[in-house]
């Protein structure tokens, strides 16, 4: 049994599978590759975990239908150094995720049935999705709270398993959380992209859960809680993650102080160089794509630090500005600096024609693609979110938008509606482009 029939098993659903045809009906393709476009989250999120599979069968990027999932699935292959030229799409899986009551779960779900509408991978780049929450949050895991209730993804515990938000704890005797991690990368592998989940490093942002269930403040000055942060990532990194975005990394060793938002000391610089080498070293991943918040401008700096980019080099308003950059760092194989249509503090308030134009120059503004530049974009940035929220509301907080304590109403009151499905068409014709480049 492989990994995706043991999730498929745990659901109580079946695994011989048809052509799913809503997926067949709203596909677009770029040569190969499929994924489905001009739609509303809800439309995905309110369906099965087998309609969700059954759907990644039917846009499979080599053009087979498989009536059973194949045993083996690889990564997107773009050598070692495929970070450098990637676009990075954050999905906040806990907005997504099953609000029923004031009960918060099954991110994870929600966002596996998410993946048709995401595209692949192209054929000179990768595709990364980046999760927003795997460790659970320090106040509030599990639960939905008032709109403005403080409930922040950005501060963290470890040694207390994955958050409840996202990993479905009622299944586990059946398959294993992070085997349910395993599966979700699995299915996004298949669907031709690759993974990677979002971390913080300031320390009072860290709870360390103790055996006996107290917790204590975590410390870059105590060893064990190194070798846990670093153990705990390499778990992530074996169940087929392949990239860290690095919440304040352009801070790390006391850079740039005046400019840190976050809260407690960051870890020094060879600190940070010996964690990032031996999440390396202990996964056996030589291919690992380590992102930093920010880091950019002192390129050898990060480059050094042992990053394979960093977010925010230049905003992407003008084409030809981009596309200098892009041809100046083109011999950049280690680390590339990247530029962001949108970063998890955007406040809202883009128009959708800016949010096409950036997404425009991001993915066009080069003299040949394999100069491209890379990119990082938030979930807003495909499927847009209601008028009154935006993507750093939902990383501080996690409201319901549910009108009948329902998750199909909340998946249909978090996002915009038909104004949205145009505009994920729009977005959809712009990635048909560049992923035929």
């Amino acid at each position: 049994m492989n990994i995706v029939d043991k999730l498929l098993h745990a659901y109580g659903e079946g695994t011989q599978f048809i052509k799913y045809d809503w997926a067949s009906e709203h596909q677009v393709m770029a040569g190969m590759r499929k994924w489905v476009a001009c739609i509303v989250p809800a439309e995905l999120l309110s369906r099965t975990l087998k309609e969700a599979v059954e759907s990644l069968l039917t846009l499979s990027q080599d053009g087979i239908f498989y009536k059973r999932f194949p045993d083996r699935i690889h990564t997107p292959d773009y050598g070692d150094n495929w970070g450098v030229r990637a676009n990075y799409i954050e999905i906040n899986n806990r907005a997504i995720a099953q609000m029923e009551g004031n009960k918060c779960r099954n991110g994870l779900l929600s966002t596996i049935k998410l993946l048709p509408a995401i595209p692949p991978s192209a054929k000179s780049w990768a595709n990364c999705i980046i999760l927003s929450q795997i460790f659970p949050n320090i106040y509030g895991d599990g639960y939905n709270k008032l709109p403005n209730e403080e409930n922040s993804i950005y501060g963290i515990k470890l040694n207390n398993g994955y958050s409840v938000n996202i990993i479905n704890y009622d299944i586990k005797d059946k398959i294993s959380p992070i085997e349910q991690f395993k599966a979700f990368n699995t299915l996004a592998n298949f669907h031709g992209l690759k993974t990677g989940f979002r971390t913080v490093i300031s320390a009072d942002q860290i709870r360390v859960v103790l055996p006996d269930g107290s917790d204590v403040n975590f410390s870059w000055n105590n060893a064990e809680h190194v070798e846990l942060f670093i153990n705990s990532h390499v778990e992530l990194i074996n169940s087929g993650f392949e990239s860290i975005f690095i919440d304040s990394a352009k801070h790390i060793g006391g850079y740039d102080m005046e400019n840190y938002t976050g809260v407690g000391a960051l870890p020094e610089y060879g600190q940070m160089q010996y964690i990032i080498h031996e999440i390396r070293l202990r996964s056996g991943n030589t291919h690992l794509s380590f992102v930093g918040e920010k880091s950019t401008g002192d390129f050898e700096r990060y480059k050094n630090l042992g990053l394979t980019t960093g977010t925010g080099f230049i905003e992407p308003l003008n084409f030809d500005t981009v596309k200098y950059e892009s041809i100046n760092h083109k011999y950049f194989k280690d680390y590339s600096p990247g530029i962001e249509v949108s970063n998890d503090n955007d406040e809202g308030g883009r128009s959708y024609e800016e949010r096409l134009y950036r997404i425009n120059n991001s993915l066009f503004a080069y003299e040949y693609p394999s100069d491209k530049l890379p990119s990082f974009m938030q979930m807003e940035d495909l499927f847009p979110l209601r008028y009154d929220t935006n993507t750093h509301h939902l990383m501080m907080c996690n409201p319901s938008y549910s009108t009948d304590g329902s998750a199909l109403s909340h998946w249909e009151n978090l996002f915009a509606k038909d104004d949205g499905r145009e505009y994920n068409q729009k977005v959809a014709q712009l990635f048909v482009h560049s992923l035929n480049l």
